[in-house]
C-alpha cells in the first residue's frame, strides 16, 4: 500500500512525534472523519467531541501505526468511528439515565418490598480488592462506558471485562450467597 507524498508526510511526523502532523491531519482529513462521526451520531456537538477526541487518539496511539497494514485514512477511519459509536453509546446511557418526575413510580413503592441489604451496595463494592473497586465504580457509579472506563483508567478493555465479571460475581455471592 503506497502512501501518498501528503500521506507519508503526515506517517513520519507522526512517528518522531512532531506535532505538524496534526494540523496536517485536520486540514486533510477532518472533513471526511467529521461526516462519518456525524453519520453516526446524529447530533452535531457529540460529533464535534468526537472528532476532537479522534484526534487525540490519533497521537496518542500513533506509534501503533502501520502501513502495511492500512492505509492512513483506514486507520483514522476505524477510529474515528469506534470513538462516533463509544460517544453515541455514552451520550444515549446519560440521556436514559435523566429522571422523569412524572412518570417516575418511585413515591408510590411499598417500603416493605424494599431489599434493605441492596441499599448498601457501596459498602459491599468497598469491600472487594481495589482493582475490581475502581472498574465497578467507574462503570456503575460514574456512568462511564467500558471503552471509556478502558481510556481513562489506562487499563486494557479486555481486563476491564474481566474486572467487571468477576467483581459482580463476588458482589452476587454476597445478595445471592
Amino acid at each position: 500500500m503506497k502512501a501518498t507524498p501528503t500521506e507519508q508526510k503526515i506517517i513520519d511526523f507522526l512517528k518522531t512525534g512532531d506535532k505538524r502532523a496534526l494540523n496536517l491531519l485536520y486540514e486533510n482529513y477532518s472533513n471526511s472523519l467529521y461526516g462519518v462521526i456525524l453519520k453516526i451520531t446524529i447530533n452535531e456537538e457529540v460529533a464535534q467531541d468526537a472528532l476532537q477526541e479522534t484526534f487525540i487518539k490519533v497521537w496518542k496511539n500513533a506509534h501503533k501505526y502501520d502501513s502495511s497494514k492500512a492505509k492512513l485514512f483506514t486507520w483514522l477511519f476505524r477510529i474515528a468511528r469506534n470513538t462516533a459509536i463509544d460517544k453515541l453509546r455514552s451520550f444515549n446511557n446519560r440521556y436514559q439515565k435523566e429522571v422523569q418526575i412524572d412518570t417516575s413510580n418511585v413515591y408510590i413503592l411499598p417500603s416493605s418490598n424494599l431489599n434493605q441489604d441492596v441499599l448498601d451496595i457501596k459498602e459491599h463494592v468497598g469491600r472487594l480488592e481495589e482493582k475490581y473497586q475502581i472498574v465497578l465504580k467507574a462503570l456503575f457509579f460514574e456512568g462511564m462506558t467500558q471503552q471509556e472506563a478502558s481510556d481513562e483508567l489506562n487499563i486494557p478493555l479486555g481486563t476491564i471485562k474481566s474486572r467487571l465479571k468477576i467483581g459482580l460475581r463476588e458482589l452476587k455471592k454476597v445478595y445471592n450467597p
